[in-house]
């Protein structure tokens, strides 16, 4: 695909670098570091500047000596986690394969991760989840955790005096388990049975943190303490609405966490649920009155509880059994179907999803009555027209046909001409000198049960003058020895002699390509006189430059009849195709890393934009060269212009009297494949018509289909392609958040 412009930086440019995506994405560089990448430094969550190690600790009034000692950090007391913790009996338990640390204490267990938020309480066989206002950090080889963490943890009293300094613990006294932050996740309750489409809102005591500007809520997996993100907006107190896929089965967290405008963690709130789904969809059939039959278009939509990959929907004609049945839909969109009168009686319509492995589920049939009236017109040319080229008639009926007649009828005379008679399909049709001043053409169908229909008649205007086409080539095409130009004719007229001269532009010089001696014009069917007028055209040295180009015909009466001349390029040198910008073994890992950058910069799916990537690029092996010079554009999504390091001239498709051919085009160039990536970045975070995919650019699947709504690719399975790439690879890694 190809753009046009590209719009200025997007605002959102944030760096997550701190808070639940930003110290997190572990998981999403773990495969990228499996795949040979680089992962880019994350900041530091901890302000080390902000410490004060002069902090007493007293346990059951006992001094606790320990090295190192409890600290203010970030504005928050910080205790030595191993020495409290075995001072009040509990066991405490370091795992280096994943950097956590396990608290035991009779029927207490907390699990908690190094440099993350999220806490894991087992609380007398209950499990709870909590978000830390400062994330468990190691200093000088010891597990470093705030004060309240501790209480929370192992159900202790622990006070702090400010004046001395000094951190009172006492085993004695019971404490509660205490939120860290002053929000929390109202809709869905703890240990809730997700079961289908759930909404999602969250609720202050007092007011949102005024710097708070991003609410994310997100499905983890309580074994990794890694999840994705499963809606996100700006209104923080908004209902936000939530299809849970097939892949989230089974016991997980859900959690919601609040950002201010540079990414960084403010607060947040965990619970557990179990997802369990019985995927079900759902038919919606509009269009006809209720009870009323369908006269006419008929829309359909699915009503789905599950976060599906897409929909088809088919359709039954009871009696005949005839099936019509879409290709993939959009889960989100709706299906206009137009039954022609083949559906007419009772039809049976099915709507079946899809999830991302192409699993199928099926709703209930829904019965619909048909009764379309007959339709008949003739297509291919309007009232009034005048014709003074060839004109391709087309029956447009909603009926099957076994036999189809193109008329001609002299409205003066009331004579009838047939000019085709066919099965069906189109017919071209070129007036010749016979055929002047006023007419008027019509189409007359038979049905499949014998009967002749016939429609409303077009008048239009013949020129009755002889006219000849030229094809296969137009205007600013570039002819060369590698594509030459398959040069055709058509004419409404016989003719003895047949040429196909070019002029050159600068000179004036005429150079005549080839000389046809044939009588095959005919008024009738320019597909006769086309294959017999062909020549393919292969530039030879000397022929390069601008050249005006046309077809020349004599008549038997010696009459020259000349087409209308188009300019074309000729070049005989070394031309570059697509090359390379990486090997194909290492693509993946490129791409992958570029993504997951802009992950935690603007929010937008890695695995989505890695998958495009492939796509678009052919895992980088057809990437813009100029055609002339061999310079590569390092333009990994073929967007036109002029970039940063200018433009590179390769090939896009034109038409011109009904032939595509191939025309020079700017691309932009850009001095690496990083600027390209930003580029494209900044084209769907800034265009205005993709203000719908921003709003589900967290999400791979919803994300594919907003870009096809948006009209990002014409390709229908677009949308498909990528979410198979995404599973084939598993790259949906990329976008997991370490919490």
């Amino acid at each position: 695909m190809s753009y046009s412009s590209i719009s200025k930086p997007h605002p959102f440019k944030r760096a997550l670098i701190s808070g639940l995506l930003t110290a997190s994405l572990t998981g999403a560089l773990a495969l990228a570091a499996s795949l040979g990448i680089t992962p880019p430094a994350f900041a530091a969550t901890v302000n080390t500047a902000n410490s004060t190690p002069t902090v007493t600790l007293i346990i059951d009034d006992r001094t606790i000596t320990a090295d190192p000692a409890p600290m203010i950090r970030n504005d928050r007391t910080v205790v030595p986690l191993r020495v409290v913790s075995e001072s009040l009996g509990a066991e405490v338990t370091w795992n280096a394969a994943d950097r956590s640390v396990l608290i035991e204490k009779g029927s207490r267990r907390i699990l908690l991760r190094i440099d993350r938020s999220l806490v894991d309480y087992t609380l007398d066989g209950q499990k709870y989840y909590q978000f830390s206002d400062v994330q468990p950090f190691i200093h000088q080889d010891r597990t470093f955790v705030p004060l309240r963490l501790i209480s929370n943890a192992l159900g202790v009293s622990i006070d702090w005096e400010g004046s001395t300094r000094t951190v009172r613990v006492d085993s004695n006294k019971s404490a509660d388990l205490e939120a860290f932050f002053d929000i929390k996740l109202t809709s869905v309750k703890a240990n809730a049975l997700i079961q289908g489409t759930t909404d999602l809102q969250a609720s202050f005591a007092a007011q949102p943190p005024a710097s708070a500007e991003k609410i994310n809520y997100l499905l983890v997996d309580p074994a990794t303490g890694k999840g994705l993100v499963i809606a996100q907006g700006s209104d923080l107190t908004a209902a936000y609405t939530w299809q849970p896929k097939i892949q989230d089965q089974g016991s997980r967290i859900l959690a919601t966490a609040l950002y201010d405008a540079a990414g960084r963690f403010l607060g947040g709130d965990a619970l557990p649920v179990t997802v369990s789904l019985s995927p079900a969809a759902a038919l919606q059939v509009t269009g006809p009155a209720v009870g009323q039959p369908a006269i006419g278009q008929v829309s359909l939509s699915t009503r789905l509880n599950f976060g599906a990959a897409y929909v088809k929907y088919e359709i039954v004609h009871q009696a005949s059994g005839k099936v019509f049945q879409t290709d993939v839909q959009d889960p989100l969109g709706t299906f206009t179907w137009t039954p022609t009168m083949e559906f007419n009686g009772v039809v049976e319509i099915k709507a079946t999803a899809y999830d991302q492995k192409h699993q199928a589920y099926p709703s209930q049939s829904q019965t619909l009555t048909v009764e379309v009236p007959r339709q008949l017109s003739l297509g291919g040319v309007k009232a009034g027209q005048t014709i003074n080229g060839p004109v391709s008639l087309i029956a447009v009926r909603n009926f099957d046909a076994k036999a189809t007649e193109y008329i001609l009828l002299d409205p003066a005379s009331g004579q009838q001409e047939y000019l085709a008679r066919i099965p069906y399909g189109a017919y071209t049709w070129f007036p010749g000198l016979d055929y002047s001043g006023s007419r008027e053409l019509l189409v007359r169908v038979q049905s499949m049960d014998g009967a002749w229909f016939e429609s409303a008649s077009v008048p239009v205007t013949l020129s009755g003058s002889n006219r000849m086409l030229l094809r296969g080539a137009g205007p600013n095409q570039v002819i060369t020895t590698t594509v030459p130009a398959k040069l055709s004719s058509v004419a409404n007229f016989e003719y003895t002699e047949l040429r196909y001269v070019m002029t050159h532009a600068a000179t004036g010089a005429q150079k005549i390509l080839a000389t046809l001696q044939s009588g095959a014009g005919i008024a009738s069917d320019p597909q006769v006189a086309q294959s017999s007028t062909e020549f393919t055209y292969t530039p030879a040295q000397g022929d390069d430059g601008l050249w005006k180009l046309k077809a020349v015909a004599k008549t038997a009466s010696g009459e020259a009849v000349e087409t209308d001349p188009v300019n074309v390029i000729v070049y005989t040198g070394k031309l570059y195709g697509p090359q390379p910008i990486i090997e194909k073994s290492k693509f993946l890992g490129f791409a992958s890393s570029l993504a997951v950058n802009d992950f935690r910069e603007s929010g937008m799916s890695a695995a989505l934009q890695t998958a495009q990537a492939i796509l678009e690029t052919g895992w980088g092996q057809s990437v813009p060269v100029d055609k002339y010079t061999g310079r590569l554009s390092s333009n990994l999504f073929g967007i036109k212009g002029t970039g940063p390091a200018g433009s590179v001239v390769s090939n896009t498709w034109e038409e011109y009297n009904g032939v595509a051919f191939r025309v020079d085009a700017s691309f932009r160039a850009y001095y690496s494949a990083n600027e390209s990536w930003a580029d494209h970045k900044r084209f769907l975070l800034t265009g205005a018509r993709y203000e719908p995919f921003r709003t589900v650019m967290f999400d791979s699947s919803l994300g594919a289909w907003a870009l096809k709504r948006a009209g990002y690719a014409t390709d229908s399975k677009y949308p498909v392609k990528l979410m198979d790439l995404i599973e084939t690879y598993q790259l949906i890694k990329l976008d997991e958040v370490d919490l």
